[in-house]
């Protein structure tokens, strides 16, 4: 069996760009230094206030790379046609509030069910697949499948927290396994993403219906002292083990 992809999130490239407002370091030779390096896929999250990527970063890495292109967005008709423009190969919806850092949670499909269903249609007419950020929750799971979404992504922030900490994470690990293994049973494919590091890879790759991680803020923050191929090349091979 084939070990799960590596997705990278090149995000807070982005952020360091953007805190002196010059033009570096560039998100798009980051992606195509991540795809040297080895990664499977690029993930970009194009904010509503595009604190970080901007939509000319969407444009360029799209053309740039040969790999997949992750497109994160809200669920707004705005992110929507910028998605049809641009055609990555998948959308993951997540959740977006402007005062949070970083994204908090899953996107409760059961509040959001009737933009989620209009979206995911116009999205899918499109040839793109369609992820949902969620929490592992079965209900949340069989309504994502109901919505037709290909895929789902684990939020896996709270089992990342514990593992970091030294605290137990056995729950969390459990819910996670239980979560894709139920979504595996229902012909979901199942990512894992968020707060995910070298620690807690180890576990999470050993469940065997995960087929993609998505790191992005973690590989970045470990690049300063390792390099970035070595950082990514590092969580394949641990991806690998698992």
């Amino acid at each position: 069996m084939s070990s799960a992809r590596l997705g990278v999130n090149i995000d807070h490239v982005a952020t360091l760009r953007n805190a002196r407002g010059e033009d570096y370091p560039s998100p798009v030779k980051a992606a195509l230094k991540c795809q040297e390096f080895g990664a499977d896929g690029i993930t970009a999250h194009l904010r509503e206030d595009r604190r970080h990527i901007r939509d000319a970063d969407i444009e360029a890495i799209k053309s740039q790379i040969s790999i997949p292109l992750n497109f994160e967005m809200a669920p707004t008709n705005e992110m929507v046609e910028i998605a049809i423009k641009t055609l990555p190969n998948a959308c993951c919806i997540v959740p977006e509030k402007r005062e949070e850092v970083t994204t908090e949670g899953g996107i409760d499909v059961k509040r959001n069910h009737n933009i989620l269903g209009t979206i995911i249609g116009r999205l899918k007419k499109n040839n793109i697949k369609v992820s949902l950020f969620v929490d592992s929750s079965i209900d949340q799971i069989k309504l994502a499948k109901e919505l037709g979404s290909d895929i789902i992504e684990i939020h896996a922030g709270e089992f990342c927290r514990k593992v970091h900490d030294r605290s137990d994470f056995q729950k969390e690990l459990n819910t996670i396994k239980e979560a894709a293994s139920f979504a595996e049973s229902i012909g979901l494919e199942t990512h894992v993403g968020h707060g995910v590091t070298f620690d807690s890879i180890v576990e999470l790759s050993r469940i065997n219906e995960v087929k993609e991680f998505n790191i992005g803020h973690f590989i970045i923050s470990e690049s300063l002292f390792l390099g970035l191929e070595t950082t990514i090349r590092k969580m394949k091979t641990l991806i690998a083990e698992g």
